[in-house]
Order: C-alpha cells, then structure tokens, then sequence
C-alpha cells in the first residue's frame, strides 16, 4: 500500500516536472512593416470624331 503511494506521488512528481511552459510576452521592439508600392495608371478615352469637333469647339477639352 505504501509502495502503491510512493509510486504514485514519484510518477506525479515526473508528471509535474515535465509539463510544458508557454509564456507569452510582447515583444521589446516595435514592429515596423516597410511597404514599398508603386502605382501607376493609365486612363484611354476613345471619342467619335463628331463629338470630338463638338467638344474642340465648345473649349470644353
């Protein structure tokens, strides 16, 4: 019987001592995120040449 409990409080103990720690911390440093983007567009306007002599005499390009 004491054996049964000696076993049992060794095995525990081994138990304990082997569980895993996980810490969580933030970190000491800022995290900084460089983007480096470009953008280029490009916008196409077909006209009909009608409109394109209404637009080119009414001053409206």
């Amino acid at each position: 019987m004491i054996r049964n409990v000696i076993a049992v409080i060794v095995m525990s103990s081994i138990l304990i001592g082997c569980s895993p720690t996980v810490k969580v911390q933030a970190p000491s440093e800022p995290i900084n995120i460089n983007l480096n983007v470009k953008i280029d567009h490009e916008i196409n306007i077909k006209v009909d040449k009608a409109l394109d002599n209404i637009i080119n005499k009414s001053g409206l390009y």
